[in-house]
C-alpha cells in the first residue's frame, strides 16, 4: 500500500533490491522469501523483536534520484503481488512524466505530492486507514490477517510487544488483541510460535507475579493455560483483554449484546498509534465508571471531564474534585471519597454564568436550577471551551427554560426555544418501541391503568396506615425526630436531585429513613428519579399494552402474586395485588430477555408499600438494569456473579470459616436468596428495609458487608456443624431475630417465625448494631474493587454455564444416538464455534436471532445451510468429491423439518448419527431419503395458506398451544420401510450419481462400480417390469430403457480384460427382462455434457455431467448413443410411471457384496473431529517459503 514518503538513509541493510529504474528500486526483506542462511534467521528475528515499520512489510518500494544517497520510502507490500502491482503502476503511470523534469529536487517533490494525492484520495473513497498513519497499525492489522488467517471482518484493537512462555522458555513477539481473538506470533532463529484463543473459550484472566513467572498474565481456557510476560504497560493491556473478554462474555450471556459490542463508533479526532478500536473501549470503560457512580441510565455518554473546585455553602469552603459533562448532567465528585458528590440534570438548569476572575477566585463558572440553587465552580482550565460544550448540550435539552451568559456577571443571553429538531427525551436502547395505535376490539387507552388510582398518588403504607397503638408513642416521637433531621438537612444541603450527597448523607441513611421519606430518598439514590422525570407517561402507555398479553411471564406473575408478602395487610386484598400485577407485567413487557423471575415479586411489594406505581416500576428498572445486572434474568448469571464475589471476601476475611463452609457447601446455598432478595425474604420486613436504605445509597457492597458481618457472628457456632442442614438452621435463626426496635409500624408476621419455636428462643439482635458492626469490621470493601471480582467471577459464571448447558443438551439426546458422551461433547464444540464464528464474521444480525438464551439449551444455537455443508465436508463419512455440497445442502432440507431455514444441534447429530451408526438398511434409507424431495407439498401448501391467515387475523395462539403442539412433536414416530414413498426416474438416477461420486475415492472403487452398475440395471428393470403391471404393459418407454441401462454403468478398460464385465451383467439383466441391448460405443457426444438439472434421463448420469474425479480420460461409459439415438435423446423425458420402492432397493443392494461391505463398513468418526478442529488452528508454510505466507483455514 501506499505510504506517506518516509526518508531513509541506508537503503540497503538488511534488504536485498529485486527491481530497478533510473527513478524507484523494489526491494526484500532479508530472511524473507527464498533462501536466507544464517542472515534470513537474525533479520527475521529481529523483525519480531524489534518494533519497526519492516518488521510488518518484507516488501517496500524506494524513490531515489541521481546520485543523492537520500532514498524516499514510497510504498511497503505484506506479498509479491501487492508490491508488484504498484511497481507496475509506477512504470505506466510516472517514468515517461519523471524524464521531463531537468531538476532532481523537482522529481523528488513532485514524486511525494502525487504520493501524498494517492493517499488523500483513498481516505475520500473510504479506502484508506480509519486511524492513524498507514505506516504503523494498518499494517500490523494486515499482518494479523496474514499471519492467522483472519477476514477483513476481524477488526485489531491493539498490539504489543510482549514473552509468550512456553514452557519454561520465553519466546519473544507480539501479542495481537482483537474483537474476537488473542494471537500471538514469534519468530526467533528459525523457530515459529503462534497462537489464536477466541475470547469466548477463555475461562479466567490474571495478572500476577511470581518468582517461576515475573510479573505476568495468565489466561485460561478449558484445556490449558498460557502465561504472557514483559509487557511495557501490563496495566494498559490487561484492561484492554478485560474488556475485550467481557464483551465475548456478553456475547455467550444474551441476545442484544451480539448488535451492542460490535457497532462501536467512530472517533471523533485521531490519535496517534492508537487505534479507533482502542480508543472506543477507552471510551465505553469511562461511561461505564461514569454511568456506576452517579447512577445514570445506560444511554449517557460521558463528553469529557476537568479538574476543578466546587464552593461547598454548608462547609464554607472549597472542596477540590473533578467536574463531568455528559449529553444530560453535569456532575461533580470530590478527591476525597464521600466529602461532597453532585449530579445537576441539564433539564434542571436555568442560567449559566461566567463571573470575572480573580486571585482568590480564578475562572468562575455559576450555575443556577429551578429550585433556586446556585452552585459555584473555580479553578477550570479552560473555562471558555467547558462553557460552549455545556451551552450545545442544553440547546438539545427538551423543555427547558434557560438562560445562558458568556458575559460579565451581570449580562445574560437568553434562548427561548431549545432545539427544535428533538423535541422528545432521547430513548435508552433498551426501551421498547412507541405504543402501536390500538386496533379494533382491544381495549380503550387508560382501561386498566389511570392516574386517579389510589396506588398512583400514595403509597400501600399510607393507604393502608392504621392508628399507631399508645404503647408505641416513645417510637413515633423518634421518627419525627428523624424527619426533622432530614428536613435540616434539605435546608443545608439542598432537596432533590441536585441535593449536596456528603457524608453527613450518609450518616442519616445508616440511621433509618423515615416511613414517610423512603420513597423519594429511594427514587433519589438509585437515579430512577432522572428516568422517571424524562419519561413522562410511558408507564401508564406500558400497562395499556402489556395488560392482557398471555406469555409464560405473565403466568409466572399471577401464579406468585398471592406468595408476595402474604402476611402483610396491603396485599391481603385486590387493589395491592393489582397494583403489583401491573408493574411486574410492564416490566417484562418492557424487558422481554428478563421478562420475570422469581423474587422479582418480593422487592417489588416492598416498593409499593412506600411508592406510586409508577415509581415502584422506574425502581425495578433502576434494580434490574443498573444496580443488580443481570441478576433476574433467566439464568439469574448475576446473583451467580455475587455469590462467587462473596465466596471469594468469605476467603480473604474469614479464611477458617471459608475451609469449613465450603466442606458443607453451605455459602453457595444460603447466598443466593440473600441477594436476589436483598435480605427481604430471610429477615423481619421492617428490619431487612433498613437494608434496603443502605442498598440504594451504597450499592451492592452493603449487601456483602451485611452478609459477612452475618457469617462473623456466628462463626463459633458455625465450626462446630457437622452438616449443612445444622448450619442453615443455626443462620435462619439468626437472621429470624434481627429486628428493628425503633419502627413505628405494627409488627408483621415472619416466614421463618416457626424457626424460634421452641423453649429458649435465640436473642434479640438489634439492625443497626448489625449494620454498624458491618462497616467496622468490613467497611473497607470498594466498589470498583468488587467491580473487577465480579469480572472475574463472570468468566466462571458463564463458561460454568455453557458447559451446563453442553451436558444437558448430550443427556437429552444421548439416548436418540449412538455417539459416546465424549463424541457428542466434542460434536457440540464444533457445532457451537460454527455458529459463533458466523456471529463474528457473518451476518451478524441473522446469528443474533439464532442465539435466544431464554429458550432451552437444545434451541440455543442454530447453524444455516452453508455453515452445515462447511461442518458435513469435514465430519461426514461419506465423502463424494464436488458433490459433496450438493448432497449435504439435500441432507440439510431433509433435516429442517420446520422450514425456516435453521437447523439445532439435535437435528444436526440425528443426519451424522444414522451416517456412522446405522445398520445398511438405515444408511439405504437415508441416502432414499435424500433424494426425494423433502417436504415439497409442505411449502407450497404454507405459501398458499399464509395470505389467508393473515386476512382472517386469527388470534394468536397462547403458549399453551404450543406446548400442546410440543407435547405432539415429542410422541415417538416409527416409520417403517413401508412409509416410505416410491422414487421416479429422475430422482432415482440422481442416486445413482451420488452413489457413483461416493465410490470414486474408495479403495475397492472397481468393484463398487461394477457393483452398483449392477444393481442400477437390475432396479430399471424392475421399474419397468412394475410399470406393466400398472400401465398394462404400455411401451411408450421400452426404447428409452435400454440407453439409459447402459448409460448407468461407467466401467474403466485395463490389460486385464475386464471391461466388458459390466456389458455381460447388463445383457444378461436385460436378457431376463426380454429386452434388446445396444451395441456400445466408445465415446459420448458433445450434448452428454449437459448440468445436473437437465430433465433427461440419459444425459443426467452422462461422462460430461457424473462429476466423478477419479475417471480418467481413457475411460468407456457403455451405453452412450449416437446417431438417431441422440436426435431421440434430446426429446425424451423422464418417465413419469417408472417408479420404486425402497423395498427393491433394498433388496436389490443386498445382492452384491462389495456394496453390502461398503455400507456396513464402520468409520470413525473421533478422527474426523480431530481434523477438523486442526483445520481451526493455524496452518502456515516454513520460513523457507517463496512468499513466507501464512493461512489459517477455518471452517
Amino acid at each position: 500500500m501506499w505510504i506517506t514518503p518516509e526518508e531513509v538513509l541506508l537503503a540497503n541493510a538488511l534488504w536485498v533490491s529485486e527491481r530497478a529504474n533510473p527513478y524507484f528500486i523494489l526491494q526484500r526483506r532479508k530472511g524473507h522469501g527464498r533462501g536466507g542462511g544464517i542472515t534470513g534467521l537474525l533479520v527475521g528475528t529481529l523483525d519480531v523483536v524489534l518494533d519497526s515499520s519492516a518488521r510488518v512489510a518484507p516488501y517496500r518500494i524506494l524513490h531515489q534520484t541521481g546520485e543523492s544517497q537520500i532514498f524516499w520510502n514510497i510504498a511497503c507490500g505484506s506479498s509479491r503481488k501487492e508490491i508488484t502491482e504498484h511497481w507496475e503502476w509506477l512504470e505506466t503511470n510516472l517514468l515517461q512524466t519523471l524524464s521531463i523534469f531537468d531538476n532532481d529536487d523537482d522529481i523528488t517533490t513532485f514524486v511525494k505530492g502525487k504520493i501524498q494525492g494517492i493517499i488523500a484520495e483513498e481516505n475520500k473513497s473510504g479506502k484508506a486507514q480509519e486511524d492513524e498513519d498507514p505506516g504503523k497499525f494498518r499494517e500490523a492489522e494486515l499482518k494479523m490477517r496474514k499471519l492467522f488467517g483472519m477476514p477483513e471482518e476481524e477488526k485489531l484493537v491493539n498490539y504489543y510487544p510482549c514473552s509468550y512462555w512456553k514452557g519454561r522458555v520465553p519466546r519473544q513477539g507480539w501479542i495481537y488483541l482483537s474483537v474476537n481473538h488473542l494471537c500471538f506470533y514469534s519468530f526467533l532463529l528459525g523457530k515459529e510460535v503462534s497462537l489464536v484463543v477466541q475470547w469466548t473459550d477463555v475461562t479466567q484472566l490474571d495478572k500476577n507475579a511470581t518468582l517461576v513467572f515475573p510479573e505476568s498474565i495468565r489466561v485460561s481456557t478449558r484445556d490449558t493455560e498460557h502465561f504472557f510476560s514483559m509487557f511495557l504497560n501490563i496495566n494498559e493491556t490487561f484492561k484492554l483483554m478485560e474488556q475485550l473478554a467481557n464483551i465475548a462474555m456478553r456475547q455467550l450471556l444474551d441476545n442484544e449484546s451480539f448488535a451492542a459490542d460490535r457497532s462501536l463508533p467512530k472517533p471523533c479526532k485521531t490519535l496517534k498509534n492508537v487505534s479507533a478500536l482502542k480508543r472506543d473501549l477507552d471510551a465505553r470503560a469511562k461511561n461505564e465508571r461514569y454511568r456506576a457512580l452517579f447512577r445514570l441510565t445506560q444511554d449517557e455518554r460521558l463528553d469529557g471531564h476537568t479538574d476543578c473546585t466546587l464552593w461547598t455553602p454548608f462547609a464554607k469552603m472549597h472542596v477540590v474534585g473533578q467536574m463531568f459533562v455528559s449529553n444530560n448532567y453535569i456532575c461533580f465528585a470530590s478527591r476525597e471519597e464521600d466529602l461532597c458528590q453532585l449530579i445537576i440534570p441539564l433539564r434542571e438548569v436555568t442560567i449559566v454564568e461566567k463571573a470575572d476572575s480573580s486571585s482568590v477566585l480564578p475562572s468562575p463558572l455559576s450555575i443556577s436550577t429551578k429550585n433556586k440553587m446556585t452552585f459555584l465552580f473555580a479553578n477550570l482550565k479552560d473555562r471558555d471551551f467547558l462553557v460552549q460544550r455545556i451551552s450545545d448540550f442544553l440547546q438539545r435539552t427538551p423543555d427547558r427554560p434557560c438562560a445562558l451568559s458568556t458575559q460579565s456577571h451581570n449580562s445574560f443571553l437568553h434562548i427561548c426555544h431549545c432545539f427544535q429538531e428533538n423535541p422528545s427525551p432521547s430513548t435508552p436502547p433498551s426501551l421498547p418501541p412507541s405504543p402501536p395505535v390500538l386496533g379494533l376490539g382491544e381495549m380503550p387507552q387508560n382501561q386498566h391503568y389511570s392516574p386517579s388510582l389510589p396506588t398512583a398518588k400514595k403509597g400501600l403504607l399510607q393507604i393502608y396506615q392504621q392508628d399507631v397503638p399508645e404503647e408505641l408513642g416513645p417510637k413515633v416521637t423518634r421518627e419525627k425526630m428523624k424527619e426533622e433531621s432530614w428536613n435540616i438537612h434539605f435546608f443545608e444541603f439542598g432537596r432533590g436531585v441536585c441535593m449536596y450527597r456528603t457524608s453527613k448523607t450518609r450518616e442519616l441513611v445508616l440511621n433509618g429513613i423515615p416511613e414517610s421519606l423512603r420513597g423519594e430518598l429511594w427514587l433519589l439514590f438509585s437515579g430512577a428519579q432522572n428516568e422517571m422525570a424524562t419519561h413522562p407517561g410511558y408507564y401508564a402507555s406500558l400497562v395499556e399494552q402489556a395488560i392482557g398479553k398471555y406469555t409464560l411471564a405473565t403466568e409466572e406473575i399471577e401464579r406468585d402474586l398471592h406468595r408476595s408478602m402474604p402476611e402483610h395487610h396491603a396485599f391481603q386484598n385486590e387493589m395491592g395485588i393489582a397494583a403489583l400485577r401491573r408493574v411486574l407485567t410492564a416490566y417484562a413487557y418492557r424487558n422481554p430477555n428478563i421478562g420475570y423471575c422469581q423474587a422479582m415479586n418480593i422487592v417489588t411489594s416492598v416498593l409499593l408499600l412506600y411508592c406510586t406505581e409508577e415509581e415502584a416500576f422506574w425502581l425495578l428498572v433502576a434494580l434490574c438494569e443498573r444496580m443488580l445486572p443481570d441478576y433476574y434474568n433467566t439464568r439469574v448469571v448475576g446473583a451467580l456473579v455475587d455469590q462467587g464475589v462473596f465466596e471469594e471476601l468469605t476467603r480473604e476475611c474469614l479464611p477458617l470459616l471459608y475451609e469449613h463452609m465450603q466442606d458443607l457447601g453451605v455459602i453457595s446455598t444460603i447466598s443466593l436468596s440473600w441477594f436476589l432478595t436483598l435480605f427481604l425474604s430471610v429477615m423481619p420486613f421492617d428490619s431487612a428495609v433498613l437494608l434496603v436504605d443502605c442498598f440504594f445509597y451504597e450499592g451492592i457492597k452493603v449487601i456483602f458487608q451485611v452478609a459477612l458481618a452475618v457469617l462473623h457472628a456466628n462463626m463459633d457456632q458455625l465450626l462446630s456443624c457437622s452438616d449443612e442442614g445444622e448450619a442453615m438452621t443455626i443462620l435462619g435463626r439468626y437472621l429470624d431475630n434481627v429486628v428493628n426496635k425503633l419502627t413505628v409500624s405494627p409488627p408483621i408476621p415472619h416466614l421463618h417465625a416457626l424457626l424460634t419455636s421452641g423453649i429458649n428462643p435465640p436473642p434479640e439482635i438489634d439492625v443497626f448494631e448489625l449494620i454498624k458492626a458491618s462497616y467496622e469490621k468490613f467497611g473497607s470493601l470498594r466498589a470498583d474493587v468488587i467491580e473487577q471480582m465480579r469480572f472475574k467471577q463472570r468468566l466462571k459464571v458463564i463458561q460454568s454455564l455453557e458447559d451446563t448447558a453442553k451436558r444437558s443438551v448430550v443427556r437429552a439426546i444421548m439416548t436418540e444416538s449412538a455417539f459416546t458422551i465424549e463424541e457428542l461433547e466434542e460434536l457440540y464444540v464444533l457445532f457451537k464455534a460454527k455458529h459463533i464464528m458466523s456471529c463474528y464474521w457473518g451476518a451478524s444480525s441473522t446469528a443474533a436471532e439464532r442465539h435466544d438464551p431464554s429458550l432451552p439449551y437444545l434451541e440455543q444455537y442454530h447453524i444455516d445451510c452453508g455453515q452445515f455443508v462447511q461442518l458435513f465436508s469435514a465430519l461426514a463419512p461419506w465423502s463424494c468429491g464436488l458433490h459433496t455440497n450438493t448432497l449435504s445442502s439435500r441432507l440439510f432440507r431433509l433435516l429442517d423439518q420446520n422450514k425456516d431455514s435453521l437447523i439445532n444441534f439435535k437435528e444436526f447429530v440425528t443426519g451424522l448419527s444414522g451416517m456412522y451408526h446405522g445398520d445398511m438398511t438405515e444408511k439405504l434409507k437415508l441416502l432414499y431419503k435424500l433424494h426425494l424431495p423433502p417436504g415439497m407439498f409442505t411449502v407450497i401448501k404454507s405459501l398458499l395458506t399464509w395470505p389467508r391467515k393473515e386476512c382472517n387475523k386469527e388470534k394468536p395462539k397462547d403458549y399453551k398451544y404450543y406446548l400442546r403442539m410440543w407435547a405432539k412433536e415429542k410422541e415417538p414416530k416409527k416409520e417403517s420401510i413401508k412409509d416410505l414413498p416410491r422414487m421416479n426416474q429422475e430422482q432415482f438416477i440422481e442416486m445413482c450419481k451420488t452413489l457413483y461420486n461416493m465410490f470414486s475415492e474408495d479403495p475397492m472403487e472397481q468393484e463398487l462400480y461394477h457393483g452398483i452398475a449392477t444393481v442400477a440395471s437390475l432396479l430399471l428393470c424392475i421399474g419397468e417390469v412394475g410399470k406393466k403391471f400398472t400401465n398394462n404393459g404400455s411401451k411408450k418407454t421400452e426404447a428409452q430403457l435400454p440407453s439409459a441401462v447402459d448409460a448407468l454403468q461407467p466401467e474403466r478398460e485395463d490389460s486385464s480384460g475386464e471391461g466388458g464385465s459390466g456389458q455381460s451383467l447388463v445383457s444378461k439383466a436385460l436378457a431376463e427382462a426380454q429386452l434388446e441391448t445396444p451395441p456400445p460405443t466408445a465415446a459420448g457426444s458433445d450434448e452428454e455434457a449437459k448440468d445436473d438439472t437437465s430433465v433427461s434421463s440419459y444425459s443426467v448420469v452422462s461422462a460430461g455431467s457424473l462429476q466423478c474425479e477419479d475417471i480418467a480420460d481413457d475411460t468407456v461409459l457403455i451405453g452412450c448413443m449416437s446417431g438417431d439415438a441422440v436426435d431421440r435423446r434430446q426429446g425424451s423425458a423422464p418417465d413419469a410411471d417408472w417408479s420404486i420402492t425402497f423395498e427393491q432397493v433394498l433388496a436389490s443392494f443386498l445382492t452384491e457384496s462389495s456394496l453390502v461391505d461398503y455400507f456396513e463398513k464402520k468409520h470413525d468418526i473421533q478422527s474426523k473431529i480431530t481434523a477438523c478442529k486442526s483445520l481451526r488452528a493455524v496452518e502456515r508454510q516454513t520460513s523457507t517459503s517463496s512468499d513466507h505466507d501464512f493461512s489459517l483455514n477455518t471452517h
